[in-house]
């Protein structure tokens, strides 16, 4: 029996990518590499395979995690992901292409690679369909959920009319943002504060100053906190509140002096193009939906920080 492992998602801009492991154990009629297949046909196949397949699983990566960890390694933990919930007997692994993706495993013996085995090996050919077919799936489901992308016509694919709604729309967390087209997306590191050997306050004591008056305004205006300091290795949120049904992602910005630069002037474009992935991605992560949302910026000034504005920058 041969354990056959295929991937489907490895050039998209956006989404995750996605292993097919199947044993057959049976002949089914029309295998054959999911990209030269019909939407229809691969989708027909799928029910088939799944119903009388010996085994078959897919295993997942995220946008996120394949940012993280990078495009190799992603391929190496997706398959092992779908590869651990095959407990069917097999005696070889075809992995289609030219790297050993379980190279260091228990399973590393057990694998040859073969490139075009999705359209030579019939175990290899089903989980291609099938890592293609859940794949395609997911990003169809997602034109829900971000609106305006169209992932459910190109998948991710970095094509014209997607280049546009990223021009357009900003990027949002299924975006590969460490793909070469779309670092430049990527939100920057803050830039570090050296300040001098003194007595006075730090800049960073009178940021956390700054942030907790502004907390305070925001629930003497009646929202209730949901966190504070929101962060992933991407993005940051300072404040996360509600109102009346609306969820508000606020900004603290704060300046010394009446003279300093800063406060509202700080919202460029660039930075609320930041604060929409930030607020996007906090939602996701959430499985926040159906909820009207807005992004507010909080300004303070003085060493003793007070609240000077709280302005509503965008909705979303």
């Amino acid at each position: 029996m041969i354990l056959g492992i295929d991937e489907a998602g490895r050039g998209p801009w956006a989404g995750p990518l996605v292993v097919g492991a199947v044993v057959l154990g049976c002949e089914i009629e029309g295998l054959d590499d999911s990209k030269k297949l019909t939407k229809r046909r691969r989708e027909v196949l799928e029910i088939e395979i799944l119903a009388n397949a010996q085994a078959a699983a897919t295993g997942w990566v995220s946008a996120e995690e394949l940012d993280h960890i990078g495009m190799s390694e992603a391929l190496r933990l997706a398959t092992r992901r779908a590869v651990e919930q095959i407990h069917v007997p097999y005696h070889e692994i075809i992995i289609d292409g030219t790297v050993n993706f379980l190279r260091g495993t228990t399973k590393e013996a057990y694998v040859t690679v073969l490139s075009k085995a999705d359209a030579l090996i019939p175990s290899v050919s089903a989980a291609s369909i099938i890592a293609k077919v859940a794949r395609d799936r997911y990003m169809a489901e997602l034109d829900a959920t971000y609106p305006g992308y169209g992932f459910g016509r190109h998948a991710g694919y970095g094509v014209a009319a997607h280049r546009l709604a990223i021009e357009t729309l900003g990027v949002m967390p299924e975006h590969r943002l460490s793909f070469a087209p779309l670092q430049k997306y990527r939100p920057t590191a803050p830039e570090t504060v050296v300040t001098p050997v003194s007595h006075a306050p730090t800049t960073r004591r009178i940021g956390d100053a700054g942030e907790d008056v502004a907390a305070a305004e925001l629930k003497k205006r009646g929202h209730t906190i949901i966190t504070r300091n929101w962060k992933t290795k991407y993005c940051e949120i300072d404040i996360v509140s509600s109102y009346k049904n609306t969820v508000y992602f606020t900004e603290v910005k704060h300046r010394r002096n009446d003279t300093a630069g800063g406060g509202i002037a700080a919202i460029t474009p660039k930075k609320l193009r930041q604060m929409k992935f930030a607020a996007t991605m906090y939602m996701h992560n959430n499985r926040l939906t159906d909820t009207d949302v807005a992004l507010l910026v909080v300004t303070t000034k003085g060493e003793n920080p007070v609240v000077e504005s709280v302005v509503e920058v965008s909705d979303m």
